[in-house]
């Protein structure tokens, strides 16, 4: 498939992905990336394509952060969770998706 129109795919979807894993638990950036990649490997992201999506989810108030600094020798961690807001955005933009999801299916699979 032309890698133009998966990277089109990818980038309407990933946000409602990152918004349903935070849903379940609050995460930090590698782990939100491991867990997409896990459940979805047809997605492949990579840190480099999430951590703009999720600053601009945090300026938007869809979710919000925090810092946790480890008791023993190691790294901060910033943990991302999503608001109730998000939570409205997630349920809204689903959906819209499923909708033209259902759509495409079926036009795709002639049952019009």
């Amino acid at each position: 498939m032309n890698d133009n129109i998966t990277k089109q795919f990818k980038r309407g979807i990933l946000e409602i992905v990152i918004l349903k894993l935070l849903s379940k638990k609050e995460m930090y950036g590698y782990e939100l990336v491991s867990e997409l990649n896990r459940q979805a490997g047809t997605l492949n992201i990579k840190e480099g394509t999430l951590y703009p999506i999720l600053y601009r989810l945090e300026d938007e108030g869809i979710m919000e952060t925090r810092w946790e600094h480890p008791s023993y020798r190691g790294q901060p961690k910033k943990y991302y969770s999503i608001t109730e807001k998000g939570k409205r955005v997630m349920t809204e933009s689903y959906a819209r998706w499923k909708a033209i999801a259902e759509d495409i299916m079926r036009i795709m699979e002639d049952q019009i």
